[in-house]
């Protein structure tokens, strides 16, 4: 009996005929391919260990082959020992940066011979000198072991005689299978030991590494907390906290990897780490400051997004799920912002701003351009631009980009927002001319003349109605998200505040006069204005179409009230501050002779720009008050101490 049946066997002649009804089981083996895909499921097996061997070979590697890395050990002074709430934090650094130096001096070592050209002044020739150095050596991939191959083709021709018979008994061929694999097992087991053996001084550096820099990290993050106690205030709320750490880390790294050396270099890296720290953490106040006025002005949005989430993790279901759609929810927010940091913005924004004054100064000097004509004759449009639209553009077409990398495309966009024509129009026209006839008698006559009329004319489009003509599709679609979002990063280009505290009550305070005359009928116009919310109508008569960061807006407006074509601006730094500094009529922070009516701005993260306007009410000779447009989208009254590290400075009004 086998397994195709029953088998009558001839003895004398071997003859086996099957006289069972059961068809004999087909038999794809090619003839003389015995233990051949035994042969191939080895050969299989082998190449996948030897992938798997390399792959962590080179993750454990990446200690070593990346070159040498700064040392992590920081340097304090006798200072911050003896602080008592650092002291816990210092301990830890150097506790971390001693296990790091001891996995470190615990990699295998090797020396490396290297041979350079060198002149012999004695002999006048150029001699080979040999260099030793000694170095980290990097960690090596498995080698097969010479003798395995005579055992393994011992062990496939067994498995193949095997094979011959196995198929005459079924728990024959199951015990074998078991063998085979067991031995495939037990194989991969013992390389597997080996091999995470060799690795392991490379996993305990890169382990090192990582504990070593998360106790600096949150050293300096203690430190900054120590030395600025708004900072401490701010780390109450845990969205707070969250940024405050994940700028500090972003400045950590950099400043020590940029070092790309031990020694001197890591301890310039990591001082340098120490004292942008700070500036990190106030960045993460205003960051998370943000996040929470998002949330408190678009709270109803936030429980329905959030109820959302909630409803599709329970029915996705399992932590993988939940964490896909964390995920996703965070390339959301980074697919929707702007991606180019804030200087790059901002210096664009300027070069825009410049080619517009450009733009205005060609039409205030077209009398001396085109000199000669009796009459000029303008018909022109606002010199005016949404910033948001114009970074929404060049971001929808290059996602982080400089200055220098759109030069063309801010071309493209002024060539086509802009468009300035001059045309001449000829009149014939009379005028009376007094004559005399030959007896002396004087009359007049109407004689006619050529009136030349220069007509000028200036065509201006939005970005948005431009777009559809320059983008793709896509890219279209892409510049729409990023103008609804306005990238994420609404006060990128001033405009407002993210405060949402109420307007101030000024009624018990007592006012001094300073020397320079103020303006207390602009201010009471101002004052009428508190309440309003969302900045209708600032910016719509200023000229856009649609809602904008109106804080500058509210201040023009405010000036447009008294009678004042100047100054109208809609950017705080390339609009107000350049105005007044241009005309010597500015002051930084700190400057005590502030008077009603003046312009104050702000820079909310001292990176010298304008981030917000507002108008002075008066100063109590300790604080300094105001009224402001787009403070939590709402205009109110607010006071800041005159030394006050959010203060740029201040625009004086000349009111004689």
């Amino acid at each position: 009996m086998t397994r195709d049946g029953v088998v009558l066997e001839n003895q004398t002649t071997g003859e086996e005929i099957n006289i069972s009804d059961r068809e004999a089981e087909q038999d794809f083996t090619p003839a003389g391919a015995t233990g051949r895909a035994e042969k191939v499921m080895e050969r299989t097996d082998q190449a996948r260990e030897r992938h798997s061997s390399k792959k962590a070979a080179r993750q454990a590697g990446q200690t070593v082959d990346a070159g040498p890395r700064p040392s992590a050990r920081l340097q304090f002074s006798v200072e911050e020992r003896s602080t008592p709430e650092m002291k816990k934090y210092i301990h830890k650094s150097d506790q971390r940066a001693d296990r790091l130096d001891a996995a470190r001096a615990a990699i295998p070592k090797e020396t490396v011979k290297i041979k350079e050209k060198v002149f012999d002044e004695a002999s006048g020739r150029a001699k080979t000198r040999v260099r030793r150095e000694t170095s980290d050596k990097p960690p090596t991939a498995m080698k097969p072991n010479p003798a395995s191959r005579p055992v393994q083709e011992v062990l496939l021709f067994t498995h193949g005689k095997i094979h011959e018979v196995e198929h005459e008994n079924v728990g024959v061929e199951g015990g074998h299978k078991g063998e085979e694999l067991a031995e495939r097992q037990a194989g991969r087991a013992v390389r597997g030991a080996v091999r995470r053996h060799r690795l392991k001084p490379y996993r305990e550096l890169s382990k090192a590494e990582r504990l070593a820099e998360k106790a600096n990290i949150e050293y300096f993050y203690q430190k900054a907390l120590h030395d600025d106690p708004q900072l401490a205030q701010a780390a109450s709320n845990p969205i707070s906290r969250f940024w405050q750490k994940r700028q500090i880390k972003q400045q950590y790294v950099k400043a020590t990897r940029a070092a790309g050396q031990t020694g001197a270099g890591a301890a310039q890296g990591a001082a340098k780490a120490a004292k942008t720290s700070g500036k990190a953490a106030k960045e993460a106040v205003k960051e998370s400051e943000r996040l929470a006025s998002f949330a408190v002005r678009h709270w109803k949005g936030c429980l329905v997004a959030l109820a959302l989430l909630i409803m599709t993790a329970f029915l996705m279901g399992g932590l993988q799920s939940c964490s896909s759609i964390v995920g996703g929810f965070g390339s959301g927010f980074t697919a929707t912002s702007y991606l180019s940091d804030d200087a790059d913005l901002i210096a664009v924004e300027n070069a825009y701003v410049g080619m517009e004054n450009d733009l205005q100064r060609q039409i205030d000097n077209i009398p001396s351009t085109y000199s000669g004509y009796d009459e000029y004759r303008y018909d022109l449009d606002a010199i005016i631009h949404n910033p948001h639209e114009l970074a929404a553009f060049l971001t929808s077409i290059l996602p982080r980009y400089t200055l220098a990398e759109v030069q063309a495309e801010l071309q493209r966009v002024f060539s086509k927002q802009y468009t300035l024509t001059t045309t001449t129009t000829v009149e014939v026209r009379y005028r009376t001319e007094t004559r005399t006839d030959s007896e002396g008698n004087s009359y007049t006559v109407q004689v006619p003349y050529n009136y030349y009329i220069l007509n000028v004319k200036l065509t201006a489009r939005s970005i948005a109605s431009i777009a559809p003509e320059l983008l793709t599709p896509e890219q279209l679609e892409m510049f729409n998200i990023y103008l609804e979002t306005s990238g994420n990063n609404p006060l990128v280009f001033g405009g407002g505040s993210y405060d949402i505290s109420a307007s101030e009550d000024i009624s018990g305070v007592h006012f001094v006069d300073g020397a320079r005359p103020g303006n207390t009928a602009v201010v009471d116009i101002a004052k009428l204005q508190v309440g309003n919310v969302n900045g209708q109508p600032y910016w719509s008569w200023y000229g856009f179409d649609s809602r904008v960061e109106w804080c500058a807006c509210f201040v023009s407006w405010c000036y447009n009230q008294m009678g004042l074509t100047e100054p109208k601006f809609a950017g705080c730094t390339s609009g107000g501050m350049a105005w007044f500094q241009s005309r010597g009529q500015w002051a930084n922070r700190g400057y005590r002779d502030i008077a009603p009516g003046d312009a104050i701005f702000f820079d909310w993260d001292n990176s010298g720009n304008a981030d917000h306007v507002g108008i002075v009410i008066g100063t109590d000779g300790t604080n300094v008050y105001t009224v402001e447009g787009n403070s939590g989208n709402a205009c109110k009254i607010k006071s800041y101490p005159l030394n006050s590290r959010v203060i740029r400075g201040y625009g004086l009004m000349n009111w004689d």
